[in-house]
């Protein structure tokens, strides 16, 4: 994907977090794309309180969508793009899905666990090396998060 593919996926990502804030939920959103067509296959945003489930990670949920829309288990063919580095939860789960590349905006080093804390890509228990691109849209990724907890003190 080019340079201004993924920006633009990226702003999806971001009208999808906005989404979160209107629900006061924390501002995270995702986007899985096809990557053979560059096409949106799905969008979430996080939904912990609404759903009362702490794995409702954005990411999760679309991984899950297309998983079940297709019925298997891994979707190598697919982009994730999420508006901050993916906690180690999420890492697992994109490992797990075997998804082709991450792209995400905002670091984390507080909850990350992709550059930050465990850095689960780097470990040798993790069985799929994947193709990661950071930084994409940084400012705007992190600028909503600053916003919304901004609000909240």
């Amino acid at each position: 994907m080019s340079e201004s593919h993924d920006n633009t996926l990226m702003s999806a990502a971001l009208e999808e977090a906005e989404k979160a804030r209107m629900r006061d939920e924390v501002p995270i959103g995702a986007v899985l794309v096809d990557a053979r067509t560059g096409k949106i296959v799905a969008r979430n945003s996080n939904r912990t309180r609404e759903l009362s489930d702490p794995t409702a990670h954005a990411e999760i949920l679309v991984i899950r969508e297309q998983c079940e829309k297709l019925g298997v288990q891994r979707i190598p063919e697919y982009d994730l793009y999420v508006t901050l580095e993916p906690c180690a939860m999420c890492a697992g789960a994109i490992a797990f899905a075997r998804i082709r590349r991450l792209v995400y905006g905002a670091s984390d080093p507080k909850g990350g666990g992709i550059a930050h804390g465990g850095k689960f890509f780097e470990q040798p228990t993790c069985h799929h090396k994947i193709n990661i691109t950071t930084g994409v849209e940084a400012d705007a990724c992190g600028q909503v998060l600053k916003e919304f907890f901004a609000g909240k003190r």
